[in-house]
């Protein structure tokens, strides 16, 4: 076993982390994943000086990726599932429809809205932004809303879901680590939660009554799709049966097969399709298919396993970093030098919050970012008399939401691949995760919503 690191070489390893990736992406423009690579390289280097064995490093990078199997296996199922939709009529019904009843200037609050109905449903981003969020996408490119806002919006609402809904992983996981009840902590989110989603309307709202262009061959476009597909109702039975079975609280994966042979289904009831060697390149290479209207066939040409690969490479090298980077304890030797700093409230929060975020962006891994400073810092609130719920509250406000930011994050990988919008174009619309951190660390200095420590659990403590 090798000794721990000092906190001089976690801020030099922070500093190179930064500048590496900073370098590459914002300067010479290329994708973060070459950059985690040779960051990965050094860790693993940096371990071998610590006095850790190669086997230990290696069994580490392994154990990190073996943690985000089921998230890899979900991004490629839903690259399957954008396509069997797309083939099977779903989405260019949805887009039929969806043209004629939005504007663009209602259109933000009405992605907004939607989104965070079925997040709510569904307790799942992914599915949310895989289903709904796809179609909400193709709707906005063909009213002329700009692509970032439009997945800003789409974002904000799948995300509301994964924060407030009680079929959420992470609403259930971050209250389990900081020892609360689940609806408990569900009440105290809104303290957060309410002000942080009304700015967002307000803020849609305003940047909404700013959009007024539309393509000017819509006409153009509806008559392209009625003549490429049979639009029908018919074709919303697979993302209704997926949302059913998600709010039955079925595991994700059968949830999305279940949208993958619906979808199949009725592209042979609905589309008259029954050649079984094209549906099945479909669902492995993507939606391809000429309509005649250029801008129609930009949004419906997507899809397929293989489109995950770039999203599914990126979390792979994220997450071996992460495995390798708690393996040396860098994480610990962040967390045990802010000691000083959690006898007061406002700070506690604070280094709870940045702990978070800085574990998100250094490991990419929504779970561990809960996980890792909720069993530090939960002792710090004992002894500060917090309710185990300010720090529940926390870990998700900068935890679960932060984790979308991050472009080689699982979910900010995920979302830009299937939006078809980067992370740094859609970062800045992303109201609510973005106001949800900043609030859960301003109403800790200022004293709001902050529950006391019930006297009875102290003395139990």
């Amino acid at each position: 076993m090798g000794k721990k690191p000092s906190l001089l070489m976690v801020i030099v390893f922070l500093l190179f982390f930064i500048a590496i990736l900073g370098g590459c992406m914002f300067f010479l423009k290329i994708d973060p994943h070459l950059p985690i690579l040779l960051a990965l390289i050094v860790t693993i280097i940096w371990g071998r000086l610590l006095g850790f064995s190669y086997k230990s490093l290696e069994g580490a990078l392994i154990k990190g990726i073996q943690g985000g199997v089921a998230p890899l296996l979900i991004l490629m199922l839903v690259g399957a599932v954008i396509a069997v939709w797309m083939m099977s009529g779903t989405v260019p019904t949805l887009l039929y429809f969806g043209v004629q009843l939005l504007t663009p200037e209602w259109f933000a609050i009405s992605a907004l809205t939607v989104c965070i109905l079925v997040s709510t449903f569904t307790g799942s981003a992914f599915t949310t932004v895989g289903s709904v969020g796809v179609a909400i996408m193709g709707v906005g490119i063909a009213l002329g809303v700009p692509a970032p806002l439009a997945a800003g919006a789409v974002v904000c609402g799948a995300c509301f879901g994964d924060k407030m809904s009680p079929l959420s992983d992470t609403t259930n996981f971050a209250p389990a680590v900081a020892g609360e009840q689940l609806f408990a902590h569900i009440k105290h989110l809104m303290w957060t939660t309410v002000p942080a989603l009304f700015i967002t309307y307000l803020l849609f709202f305003i940047i909404g009554g700013q959009q007024s262009g539309q393509p000017s061959d819509l006409a153009g476009l509806l008559e392209a799709l009625k003549a490429s597909f049979t639009i029908s109702w018919l074709t919303l039975l697979s993302p209704l049966l997926v949302v059913l079975l998600a709010m039955l609280r079925l595991p994700v994966l059968p949830v999305l097969v279940a949208g993958i042979v619906s979808g199949l289904l009725l592209t042979v009831v609905v589309q008259q399709e029954s050649s079984l060697a094209y549906m099945l390149t479909v669902l492995q290479s993507g939606f391809e298919g000429t309509t005649g209207n250029e801008l129609l066939d930009g949004i419906l040409n997507a899809g397929g396993i293989q489109s995950m690969m770039w999203s599914v490479s990126l979390v792979l090298l994220a997450l071996a970093l992460g495995g390798v980077i708690q393996h040396i304890g860098f994480i610990e030797a962040l967390f045990a030098n802010m000691k000083k700093l959690l006898a007061k409230r406002g700070h506690l929060i604070a280094s709870t919050a940045l702990a978070s975020i800085g574990t998100n962006a250094v490991t990419g891994e929504q779970y561990l970012s809960i996980l890792l400073p909720g069993s530090f810092f939960k002792r710090y609130y004992e002894q500060a008399g917090l309710a185990p719920k300010n720090l529940s509250r926390t870990l998700e406000d900068a935890g679960t939401l932060v984790n979308p930011l991050i472009p080689w994050g699982v979910s900010g990988a995920f979302f830009a691949q299937t939006l078809g919008v980067s992370v740094l174009e859609y970062a800045p619309f992303a109201f609510f995760l973005i106001l949800s951190p900043l609030l859960t660390v301003a109403f800790g200095y200022l004293g709001i919503g902050i529950a006391p420590l019930d006297k009875n659990k102290q003395k139990s403590v």
